[in-house]
């Protein structure tokens, strides 16, 4: 599956994006249905969380009206593959915990199929920094967490149900990931968070952009919601003190030792003279091709390595892997969920934007019971419901609109 800021955008273009709202404001770019429908969806959210020995209580978190839920209240003590203890969620304690409202929180997802890849790789093939993307599993009326800023861009990705987000006025001055941000009280963030700029609501497809350091909270409005928030961090001007720091190693005068002070007016004067020094050659690293070309591909290159894998390519043994899926395989999202068929005398129909689909009565009855689902395999349909062509009809809803690949 592959994605481009084109793709996540529309039908704005990266333009439009880059002149008049990166890094300057707020963005809320509405979809459809379909838009992000192959990225992630309920079953593979199930089948992610039953992958149990990659979790933790730290890659997963559950979070009821803005208090954290404590390890050991929702984990049981396990060993890791590594033989090292530690807390890991049981699927009983989380379940007791989703039926009292608690949001569930899953950390670093964002290799972790192919859907939640792609969007990573459109958002670090256009530049902007590393992608790095949680999911967030919310019900209704239930605050996982109060208003706040974060210290990297926001891209929040809404695959399922519906979620407010208040976007106040107020932003931080470009933060980063230090004590000197991240040890604000929440009196401080109520204080600076502002008037209420305007409320957003995400529905599955939209898109919502948040500048770092925006003030931001959110309310699951749907009986479900998922999101993905994926944080990007672009490359800051304290990245480059560190390049710095490997010239400097290798400059004498910056191993030279500092005046020795003795409190007097001359001591100090020589400590000022030789810091303003080794700050001029700082700015004359700067200027260095080699420094530059150091800086260039850094921030070029500033990305995460994911995937690129294919085994038996590698060895000459086969042809690099097709990107197209097993098609037995396939799994498609209901987009009219509610949706049902209707008699017209001796015959059964479903009405669509698209027209009218004419169905027979063994159809009918299978459309019904696919479109009270969040989702649908051909297997499973063909089990449900034998006495029908499963893929002739899974085809036939797709192309009125009423199914799409996930």
């Amino acid at each position: 599956m592959t994605l481009s800021l084109d793709d996540l955008l529309a039908p704005m273009s990266p333009a439009q994006f880059f002149a008049e709202y990166h890094d300057r404001q707020p963005l809320h770019v509405k979809g459809g249905a379909a838009k992000f429908a192959s990225v992630l969806s309920w079953r593979q959210i199930n089948r992610l969380l039953d992958m149990t020995h990659i979790w933790s209580s730290h890659s997963l978190q559950l979070v009821l009206d803005g208090n954290k839920v404590p390890p050991e209240q929702y984990c049981g003590r396990a060993t890791s593959r590594d033989n090292e203890q530690l807390w890991q969620p049981e699927a009983a304690k989380v379940r007791d915990w989703v039926g009292r409202g608690a949001s569930l929180v899953l950390n670093d997802v964002d290799s972790l199929t192919p859907g939640l890849a792609a969007i990573s790789a459109a958002l670090e093939g256009a530049g902007l920094g590393k992608a790095q993307a949680n999911v967030y599993v919310s019900w209704q009326s239930h605050k996982a967490f109060p208003a706040h800023f974060d210290t990297h861009d926001v891209w929040a990705v809404q695959v399922e149900g519906e979620k407010t987000w208040n976007i106040w006025e107020g932003r931080a001055d470009w933060p980063i990931p230090h004590p000197a941000f991240r040890a604000m009280g929440q009196a401080q963030h109520e204080q600076a968070k502002g008037r209420l700029r305007e409320k957003v609501t995400l529905r599955a497809g939209d898109l919502l952009y948040l500048p770092r350091g925006w003030y931001h909270d959110a309310l699951a409005e749907a009986p479900a919601s998922v999101h993905i928030a994926y944080g990007v961090h672009a490359v800051h001007g304290i990245d480059l003190m560190n390049i710095l720091l490997d010239r400097a190693v290798r400059d004498v005068e910056f191993r030279k030792p500092l005046p020795r002070q003795d409190g007097s007016a001359a001591a100090r004067f020589a400590l000022t003279a030789r810091a303003g020094q080794l700050g001029q050659r700082l700015a004359e690293f700067c200027r260095e091709p080699q420094v530059m070309a150091v800086l260039e591909q850094f921030v070029a290159g500033y990305r995460y390595q994911r995937g690129g894998n294919d085994l038996l390519a590698a060895r000459g043994l086969a042809a690099p892997a097709a990107a197209a899926e097993d098609a037995a395989a396939a799994v498609f999202r209901v987009l009219a969920g509610g949706a049902k068929p209707v008699r017209r005398g001796a015959d059964w129909v479903l009405k669509t934007a698209a027209g009218v689909v004419p169905l027979s009565p063994p159809e009918a009855e299978a459309a019904g019971w696919i479109l009270g689902r969040p989702d649908v395999a051909e297997g499973e349909l063909r089990a449900a419901h034998p006495a029908v062509d499963a893929a002739a009809l899974l085809t036939r809803l797709r192309e009125a609109g009423l199914l799409v690949a996930a």
